[in-house]
């Protein structure tokens, strides 16, 4: 009979085992929402900011966002985002340098790991010269509004929100 060709590697077995318990860990990570998000600034030149309305809860308007997905780059989550959301295919989008850390609210917290409790957000713009056409995602938005700047800014929800368009969309 040949030798037992497993003789000898009980130690590396254990370290095989170790390595898995890792990725086993990590793999139930990607089961929770990842703790990073984008936000777009959809504007056109005139000044005019795109908003949507969330189905839930109504009343709740924001600029595009979404998410990252595990392994996925802010801006591959902005361009991804933006056409889910909107139907719209980002050429020109701009990263804006610049993030937002804020608590998750409390009714969102189940999506995330037990010891999650903040959100990191990246913020980008895309400026269109007139306004393009949106296709809304109907599981998540109800409609879409075009709005002067100062007015979009005092209608969305979220305070992060509100400075990224008081920040970035040029005044006209």
């Amino acid at each position: 009979l040949p030798a037992n060709p497993f003789a000898g590697r009980a130690r590396s077995y254990r370290r095989i085992s170790l390595s898995s318990s890792a990725i086993l860990s990590h793999m139930a990570q990607r089961d929770f929402k990842r703790p990073e998000s984008v936000l777009v600034l959809v504007y056109t030149r005139a000044g005019e900011v795109l908003l949507l309305e969330r189905c839930h809860p109504a009343g709740y308007w924001q600029s595009v966002t979404g998410s990252l997905e595990w392994g996925e780059a802010a801006e591959s989550a902005a361009r991804r985002e933006l056409e889910e959301e909107t139907g719209l295919v980002a050429a020109d989008l701009i990263d804006c340098h610049h993030s937002n850390r804020f608590p998750i609210h409390p009714a969102w917290r189940v999506r995330y790991a037990s010891e999650v409790r903040f959100n990191t957000e990246y913020v980008f713009r895309l400026e269109y010269k007139e306004r393009p056409d949106v296709r809304l995602h109907c599981a998540e938005h109800v409609r879409s509004l075009w709005l002067p700047r100062r007015e979009a800014a005092e209608q969305v929800a979220s305070a992060t929100n509100r400075e990224a368009i008081l920040r970035f969309v040029p005044e006209n």
